[in-house]
């Protein structure tokens, strides 16, 4: 264990928004959620935990929950207060019930994965998560910059901390494969978002082929290209998507040739 983040194994091969995004868990009671939460945050890709004043750890029944997580327990750095585990963060985020009285923008999940992700490109980020009966005291509140929270049913509206830990390491984690931080399932690794370049290359020979294959029939063309545009620029396409729906307008602008268009 380390009393420093900044000197955690993890930390020093920070490399990518996921190595510098931390959860810290505040006064948790009960060692057991401290191990469930490190499996939440391992099976997500995050690696970075840090404790405030745990009641009990290191703990037999933390590395019981923890399962296959137990380099994330061994590598968690623990500290005094939670000032001293964000110290070295430009954005701590706050996860809390919802409550008017708090005085901080109060996000959802996804936004707050996608604020998470953005600043984590260049800087340390810390989500916060308070005791399992109390929460987050107003001091420590204060500390942090937003407060995040999950809409769960107001009937039963109490998360367990691994659980609430689950939940928003898997928004992390869908954040990170939409900005290509981490590889996943259907992305090629290294298939960056398509440059402006690679668009307008791609643009201009969808305009040629509409043309070639007599696609407006006497409609104004330029007004087609313009939905066009938009349908295709809302979807964010991959460098590789962007090749392959060339090669589509490739075999139809060849198809158009041999029926003498």
């Amino acid at each position: 264990m380390s009393d420093d983040p900044g000197n955690s194994p993890q930390a020093a091969a920070a490399g990518s928004a996921a190595d510098r995004i931390r959860v810290v868990l505040v006064g948790t009671q009960h060692p057991g959620n401290i191990g469930a939460a490190a499996r939440a945050m391992k099976t997500m890709g995050l690696r970075r935990l840090a404790l405030v004043a745990p009641r009990h750890f290191p703990h037999a029944e933390a590395a019981a929950m923890a399962a296959s997580a137990g380099d994330v327990l061994e590598g968690a750095s623990v500290h005094a207060d939670l000032a001293g585990a964000v110290a070295d963060c430009r954005l701590v985020l706050g996860s809390t019930a919802r409550d008017r009285r708090i005085a901080l923008p109060q996000l959802a999940p996804r936004e707050a994965a996608a604020r998470v992700v953005d600043a984590a490109g260049g800087a340390e980020v810390a989500l916060v998560f308070g005791r399992e009966r109390t929460g987050l005291d107003n001091r420590e509140l204060q500390l942090c910059h937003c407060a995040v929270h999950i809409p769960s049913d107001p009937e039963c509206s109490s998360l367990n901390l691994g659980a609430a830990v689950q939940v928003l390491a898997y928004e992390l984690r869908l954040a990170l494969l939409e900005a290509g931080e981490v590889e996943g399932v259907g992305r090629e690794q290294g298939d960056a978002i398509a440059s402006h370049a690679e668009l307008e290359g791609f643009f201009g020979q969808l305009h040629d082929t509409l043309d070639q294959i007599d696609f407006h029939k006497g409609r104004n063309p330029e007004a087609a290209m313009r939905k066009l545009r938009r349908i295709f620029l809302r979807t964010d396409l991959r460098a590789g998507e962007v090749r392959l729906l060339r090669g589509v307008l490739a075999d139809a602008q060849r198809m158009a040739r041999l029926a003498g268009r």
